[in-house]
């Protein structure tokens, strides 16, 4: 059975020669890299210099990257760090977005239960944060705000630039959780104005267990893992060598590439096209209307289920989203943010696609569907 992978916002497959970068640091090369003698100063280097190819694709400084363990300890890192350093006391005011991932609505929701002040900003029809609504919610106590660059069920890709600039005016940080943007679009973190930025290697060629803060020069955080120096005092632990290695090569590759990525329109555009071939007008597509990421599309079948016409093309990998509960389907956060009825819900299916995603994937892909929708019907 020959597998069609179109769940690339889910986690891709490691870009050619990640494996054989990190296969030294696994065996050969496994001094501590805080060692002073030449194996450690070998391993140190190479760290250092992972760090400084992270760094160049965000357009940020190597002192400013912090490794982790994925994007959901960087965004951790991020909010926690920031609350607990400017406001201790749990007397301070935190806004995120109503489509957060859970990495980022989770931890909110934790520190509101912490005594924290928590504000959640609606999006429109098509998944997009209004900069005047962040300007809104913001208070003379607001802290911080964490507002995703790029949906991770949608694709929908928000303006940083705007609601930087708006919370900036006011003196309020700013964090973006930019797992599903960095390495498919043009992630420079001046542009965007952001503060902080967490993102994952897996998300992006690189290995598991792998991710990386940004943190603007000057700021100070509260560290998340405490017992030792590591990561500038942020974090500690042995680092994970081969992981950033990994990382490293994966973020010089995907700068590389990053021109090539936004060819996956064309491809997700004509998947939509054969869609709606197969199904008719009856189809829609999610955030279809605002700037989304090039390879992600999201649809609706009328009066189907996507789980049901997905376990009928066992070949094709995508994602469907909301889970069943006593029999009633229960929206996901992004569903219900966009006023995603629920008869609509039901027939979601992502696609997302990859730097391997070929005109022959999308084509077979089409027909697999095409399969599963007259076997339901």
């Amino acid at each position: 059975m020959r597998i069609v992978y179109l769940d690339h916002s889910a986690t891709t497959p490691p870009v050619p020669g990640v494996r054989e970068a990190m296969e030294p640091f696994l065996d050969t090369h496994f001094g501590h890299p805080a060692a002073p003698y030449g194996l450690g100063r070998a391993v140190f280097e190479a760290v250092e210099d992972a760090r400084l190819r992270v760094a160049r694709l965000l357009g940020a400084t190597r002192d400013e990257i912090i490794f982790t363990s994925g994007g959901t300890e960087a965004a951790n890192l991020a909010i926690w760090g920031v609350m607990f350093r400017f406001a201790p006391a749990a007397t301070g005011h935190l806004i995120v977005s109503a489509v957060e991932h859970p990495a980022v609505a989770e931890t909110a929701r934790f520190l509101e239960d912490l005594g924290y002040e928590l504000t959640v900003v609606g999006t429109d029809g098509q998944g997009r944060v209004d900069p005047d609504s962040v300007a809104a919610a913001i208070r003379s106590d607001t802290v911080l705000v964490s507002i995703q660059h790029a949906n991770h069920e949608i694709g929908t890709i928000q303006p940083l630039a705007e609601i930087a600039a708006v919370c900036h005016a006011e003196g309020v940080l700013i964090h973006t959780d930019a797992a599903q943007s960095v390495g498919k679009i043009v992630t420079r973190v001046e542009a965007l104005g952001v503060d902080l930025l967490s993102f994952s290697g897996h998300k992006m060629g690189g290995p598991k267990g792998i991710g990386a803060l940004y943190v603007k020069r000057g700021i100070v955080l509260e560290p998340l893992v405490r017992g030792g120096g590591d990561e500038h005092g942020l974090r500690g632990g042995t680092p994970h060598v081969a992981g950033a290695v990994g990382l490293g090569y994966a973020a010089a590759a995907a700068e590389k590439r990053l021109p090539a990525m936004q060819q996956l329109a064309k491809l997700r555009d004509r998947l939509t096209r054969l869609l709606s071939e197969i199904i008719g007008p009856a189809i829609s597509v999610n955030a279809g209307r605002v700037e989304r990421l090039p390879g992600t599309l999201s649809v609706n079948f009328p009066d189907a289920s996507g789980q049901d016409l997905l376990r009928r093309a066992p070949e094709l990998c995508a994602a469907t989203f909301g889970h069943w509960d006593e029999n009633r389907l229960r929206l996901s956060p992004t569903q219900q943010a966009i006023g995603l009825p629920e008869e609509l819900a039901r027939g979601t299916i992502r696609f997302s696609l990859g730097a391997g995603t070929t005109e022959e994937d999308i084509d077979r892909a089409g027909n697999l569907l095409l399969a599963a929708w007259e076997e339901l019907h």
